[in-house]
């Protein structure tokens, strides 16, 4: 069924997700309406670098990290079993050749193991990190998608743009950036929720992007709007900067 309201068919009409009845009646609509249009550019422009970063299997900061620990393990060569050794002689002596020896095997055969393991673990954390990857980009594009999506976008230093996409159904919240200049060495941008003045962090910016899709880190609850902080790497627990710029959240 059609709802009511042609303004809220704008995020699936950007991702392609209307049945072609609702894509002509949106269509007739948007050739009329100027604050559509404006929303279709911005969320089809966002959907677009969605794709992109969907298609990216791994971040290259991980993929760094595995290469990086699987250079620092050192590979160990599979144990060949060595020449019958002759009979032992009936000596003391014999006896100890034969502890070190075995305690030698066994010491060998730890060192190949826990190398395995290592290996396995390093490929386990890059799969889980990708599974990360792939479950905020989905739940990114469902944001986008919803019925009740609305937008703001606002202007970021030097030039870069920044767009909000809110669901209040799904109480989740998207941000996007274009151009956005990288910070500086050892720090970061990190996002914060602005709840009636109090600042609650909502994650932080690819710093190694100038173009980012960013899904908010905690729910939108009674925000009002996201701000952005140049803070030190790894983020803070509260506001250490002023902030560069204030984005009230779009009204319903």
């Amino acid at each position: 069924m059609m709802p009511d309201d042609l303004h809220t068919l704008a995020g699936a009409y950007a991702l392609n997700a209307l049945s072609d009845v609702e894509r002509e009646a949106f269509e007739r609509h948007l050739a009329e309406c100027a604050s559509c249009e404006q929303e279709v550019r911005a969320l089809s422009e966002t959907a677009a670098r969605l794709g992109m970063a969907v298609s990216a299997p791994v971040p290259r900061s991980v993929r760094e990290n595995v290469m990086r620990q699987i250079h620092l393990v050192r590979q160990v060569a599979p144990a060949v079993p060595a020449a019958p050794a002759p009979p032992p002689r009936q000596k003391r002596g014999g006896q100890r050749g034969l502890v070190w020896s075995l305690a030698a095997s066994i010491a060998a055969a730890v060192i190949l193991g826990g190398t395995t393991v290592m290996q396995y673990q390093v490929a386990l954390d890059a799969e889980r990190d990708a599974q990360r990857v792939q479950q905020a980009a989905d739940a990114a594009a469902a944001v986008l998608t919803a019925p009740d999506a609305q937008l703001a976008v606002t202007r970021l230093p030097q030039k870069a743009a920044g767009t909000v996409v809110v669901s209040k159904s799904r109480d989740q919240a998207v941000f996007t950036t274009t151009g956005l200049a990288q910070p500086p060495k050892g720090k970061v941008y990190q996002l914060w929720f602005n709840d009636e003045g109090t600042m609650r962090s909502a994650g932080l910016i690819d710093p190694d992007r100038t173009s980012t899709i960013t899904l908010l880190d905690g729910p939108v609850d009674k925000a009002t709007g996201i701000g952005i902080t140049l803070e030190p790497a790894g983020g803070s627990p509260q506001p250490t900067s002023p902030p560069l710029t204030l984005t009230p959240f779009p009204s319903a």
